[in-house]
């Protein structure tokens, strides 16, 4: 009876000393400090409000009194930036793209794998109980030492359990764990940047279709208006009032214009399957709802940004995933350092033995222990200590990620808002280009009708018309795709 109570006090000792968390070896992460230049915390200047008038060097100067057209972003704006546009097809694209995109769902499966690994590292703190059974018969040599009066067949009933259980000490048990729970919380950003990525191509994708389409609407009244000037010039020539060159011109601008379509056509076509695998369905499953022509300019009011907020680039999910991704590192360090320590183990083992299986469940066939080990790897020939400082050199690189990390961030947000706000500037240039080069075409027309031009200047006007409207298309476009890209950059469709 005394034994047993010696060993049951021994493993309430043992309890007790694991529970406490004694030290961790290791270094403990702590979130890096991010120092910041104001230079870099100010939004880059762009010149509003917009204005034709340019100096002497080129840059935009605000129109005296003249209100600023901006409106400025928000916060609700960069988490649901696709519904500014009011296009439900736009919004149901991205909204849906949750359930079905496959590279999203994969990522879901990502964090489930972090979760159960997270999971299944708390059992490296936990006893590990194996259960035994076996039947063993032993033949015994008559001319061995157990001479010739031994048993020569003997059989063996044995069941029960084993069990070990690590006393983390050292704390090396628990850096694991700590490292499986900031993988796990990188997953989970992982999850969230695949989204920012999956909600900005899809509304990218949508654009550039709406773009093209816009494009071919604008080839096609061209070519129509085109060819209704080769027609009275046809029909003139043969009257015998007009001349085979002029025709001749007239014909070629037609081709050429006609001779864009098939390649708008093309990208239309690239587009709209590009949307649907994002959208997680078949190529051609979604063409009825996007060959639909939008009857409205969806270019929304310009956006202001006054600062960028060292909040948004902290919770990035990049910014966040590159972060996690350290302390699991800061973690590893911990867990390999710890096997320059010694393993310390309760082992214990509970069962029944017996050599006659009609004996097999008597209380004599009880047998059991319980004791502590050690286990300490005194040569290795260097292993654990090079081991060691590999992963210091990991921690390092992922510290330095981390602040590449935070550099691309504020290198992405400070290009994608220079690139809009100066966009808006060259679209405002160039409606007012489209406006006089219609004009000059309308003049160009009556000019020619009455005899007081060469056509030539007709043709030129209207190239320069088509030219001008088509430049003009994708200005809109791209000015919508800067916006996009803003809003991604802003980590747009997360909760700040």
């Amino acid at each position: 009876m005394k034994k047993i109570n010696d060993m049951l006090v021994l493993a309430l000792a043992v309890s007790v000393i694991s529970g406490c968390g004694m030290l961790a070896v290791g270094p403990d992460f702590q979130s890096p400090e991010v120092t910041v230049d104001e230079a870099a915390l100010k939004a880059p200047g762009a010149g509003w409000p917009m204005t034709t008038n340019l100096t002497e060097t080129g840059e935009f100067k605000p129109a005296p009194e003249t209100a600023d057209p901006r409106t400025e972003l928000k916060a609700e704006d960069i988490r649901t930036w696709w519904r500014q546009f009011n296009d439900e097809l736009l919004s149901s694209l991205v909204e849906n793209a949750v359930s079905n995109n496959r590279t999203f769902l994969m990522a879901q499966q990502r964090l489930e794998q972090a979760r159960w690994r997270y999971a299944g590292s708390w059992s490296d703190i936990m006893p590990h109980i194996t259960g035994i059974g076996s039947h063993s018969r032993a033949h015994v040599s008559e001319n061995g030492s157990a001479g010739v009066n031994a048993y020569t067949r003997r059989d063996t009933f044995r069941t029960g359990f084993d069990a070990t259980w690590e006393i983390d000490i050292f704390g090396g048990v628990r850096r694991g764990i700590e490292q499986a729970d900031a993988l796990m919380s990188k997953a989970h950003c992982d999850l969230a940047d695949a989204w920012v990525t999956l909600s900005s191509e899809i509304g990218s994708q949508y654009v550039a279709l709406r773009t093209v389409q816009e494009r071919l609407k604008v080839a096609r009244a061209n070519l129509v208006l085109q060819t209704e000037t080769y027609d009275i010039l046809k029909s003139r020539m043969q009257s015998g009032i007009g001349d085979e060159l002029a025709v001749n011109q007239a014909k070629y601008n037609v081709e050429q214009t006609r001779a864009t379509i098939p390649d708008l056509l093309s990208k239309e076509e690239a587009h709209m399957n590009a949307l649907a695998v994002l959208a997680g369905t078949m190529p051609g499953a979604l063409h009825s709802q996007l060959q639909t022509p939008i009857d409205r300019d969806w270019l929304v009011e310009p956006k202001k940004l006054s600062g960028i907020p060292l909040n948004v680039m902290r919770t990035r999910p990049d910014v966040r995933a590159a972060e996690f991704a350290l302390a699991a590192q800061v973690a590893h360090v911990g867990v390999a350092e710890s096997f320059l320590f010694p393993k310390f183990y309760l082992n214990g083992s509970l069962g029944m033995e017996s050599i006659k299986m009609s004996k097999f469940l008597d209380r004599d066939s009880v047998y059991g222990s319980l004791g502590p080990s050690i286990s300490w790897p005194i040569f290795q020939g260097g292993n654990i200590y090079a081991n060691m400082k590999a992963e210091e050199a990991a921690m390092d690189e992922a510290a330095l990620n981390y602040e590449l990390t935070i550099q691309t961030a504020f290198s992405e947000v400070r290009s994608a808002y220079s690139a809009y706000t100066q966009e808006y500037h060259r679209y405002e240039s160039l409606k007012g280009a489209v406006k006089a080069a219609k004009d000059a075409e309308t003049i160009s027309q009556d000019l020619y009708k009455n005899g007081l031009s060469d056509f030539n200047n007709v043709l030129d006007a209207q190239r320069s018309l088509l030219a001008l409207e088509e430049a003009l298309t994708v200005s809109r476009g791209q000015i919508t795709q800067d916006l996009i890209s803003l809003y991604k950059a802003l980590g747009g469709g997360i909760s700040m």
